[in-house]
């Protein structure tokens, strides 16, 4: 294996290695890639690490995330000021959610899974994309359906949140908040006797509907509380627990929020353990008038002007202490990025064949390393462009997959190629840093020779 590790802005530019390229060989067809999900982000499903059973990984991550300790000032991961006090005189204070609620918001988004249902747990597969575009731990929907990068790729923050747990649970987080600061401008105010706190739970009221989408009766999926499908208040509250608690499991019976709060309250068991202390968060009571007449449906009219409501109560504090800066470290790790190859020979054929060269990168140092490749030229194909190198502190269950190395594939795009011998780069780069790796690609047009004793008619 060639060492080709770069720390810090270094770019270190490899020696193409030349050699004679055989002009007899016989070609792979390079089949066009089928996207994850209709209109997703990416034509392919990028790979990611899947946690233990017990989650604790992407527990610790959900309160470091919910601080805002693990990108804060970015402007893309990071959390935002948050806004309180009265409609007409909003101030704002450091960015912070109540993990509690990201917690339950991840376990009814993908019970806190990162990848796809079919992939164990402690190990390496296909990334979790939802029939609707929502990606991994917080199925981040938003941004997450039309490629925002270059030349119609994805972007490296949308390959951040679908290859990187860490990465898609800061995405989650931010979203909540602006879901919360969308109040008063486009949003009603919740606690509005409260100065609209956002330390009181049930404050988060009017976000936590957002965050699924701020909708009604009418709409494929309605989070009204008062649309009549839900039935009459009050409802039994909705559990994660196990089914035989006396309590809702049909998540049909409920709206969005009330699916949340009821998480919060009833955590889901995993091998005889709550993944969380029960947290009680009150909702509003649709018997009396305070919150009633507010909610009424002909209220539900955008901006919303007459949904604003008081904090219902009684109104409960998220007690979780702030945790150590140090996790961040744990838990991002320090990934150390090295390729197999620093030079590839492609050959093509008039014919629109091409032959491939597969690249391995690996993770040498801890955490999860998410790469991203970029092509210097339109006629030069990778596949897939990005994924993940699991380092070995990673855990990985017995038996299960846990292929660490992530691999792409260099092949020629012959509709776009010039003909004749080319030369360009891919460069690697591994996101989240300014490390980055070059591999040169030397692309030439072959014949293509017949197989003796084959006739073709």
């Amino acid at each position: 294996m060639v060492g080709l590790t770069r720390k810090a802005r270094a770019l270190v530019r490899l020696p193409l290695v030349l050699g004679a390229l055989a002009l007899a060989f016989t070609a792979v067809l390079v089949a066009p890639p089928m996207r994850a999900s209709a209109d997703c982000v990416f034509p392919f499903t990028p790979t990611a690490y899947e946690d233990l059973k017990d989650r604790g990984l992407y527990l610790d991550t959900i309160e470091l995330a919910a601080f805002n300790l693990l990108f804060p000032g970015d402007k893309y991961f990071g959390l935002p000021p948050i806004e309180s006090g009265p409609r007409n005189s909003r101030i704002t204070q450091p960015g912070k959610v109540p993990p509690i609620l990201l917690k339950s918001i991840s376990w009814i988004e993908s019970s806190a899974t990162q990848t796809a249902g079919e992939v164990p747990f402690g190990s390496i597969g296909p990334a979790l994309v939802s029939f609707d575009c929502g990606h991994g731990v917080t199925q981040v929907t938003s941004g997450m359906t039309v490629p925002q990068g270059e030349n119609d790729r994805g972007s490296p923050e949308q390959a951040l949140v679908a290859t990187h747990f860490a990465y898609n649970i800061a995405r989650g987080a931010r979203i909540l908040a602006d879901k919360w600061n969308e109040a008063p401008e486009t949003r009603p105010v919740a606690g509005s006797d409260t100065n609209s706190h956002p330390g009181i739970l049930e404050n988060w009221y009017f976000a936590v509907w957002g965050y699924n989408g701020f909708s009604g009766p009418g709409a494929n999926r309605s989070n009204h509380p008062m649309d009549p499908i839900y039935g009459n208040w009050p409802r039994a509250p909705y559990s994660c627990g196990p089914t035989d608690d006396g309590k809702g499991h049909n998540r049909g019976n409920y709206p969005y929020q009330e699916l949340v709060f009821g998480c919060a309250l009833n955590p889901p068991i995993v091998d005889g353990k709550a993944l969380w202390e029960s947290q009680a968060i009150s909702l509003p009571d649709l018997n009396d008038s305070a919150w009633r007449n507010a909610l009424r449906l002909d209220n539900f009219v955008f901006p919303y002007l007459r949904m604003d409501i008081q904090t219902p109560q009684p109104f409960h504090i998220d007690e979780t202490g702030a945790p150590s800066a140090s996790n961040r470290d744990r838990i991002l790790g320090d990934p150390e990025m090295e390729l197999n190859k620093s030079s590839v020979k492609v050959g093509y054929t008039k014919d629109g064949s091409s032959n491939v060269e597969v690249v391995r990168v690996s993770n040498d140092g801890t955490g999860v390393l998410a790469w991203y490749a970029v092509p210097s030229a339109s006629w030069i194909s990778v596949t897939p462009y990005t994924g993940v190198a699991v380092g070995d502190d990673l855990p990985c269950e017995r038996g299960a997959p846990c292929d660490r190395v992530g691999k792409l594939e260099i092949s020629v795009d012959v509709s776009k190629v010039p003909s004749g011998r080319r030369s360009g780069a891919v460069t690697v780069h591994m996101l989240g840093s300014d490390e980055e790796i070059e591999i040169k690609v030397d692309a030439t047009q072959v014949q293509r020779v017949g197989v003796p004793g084959v006739t073709r008619n």
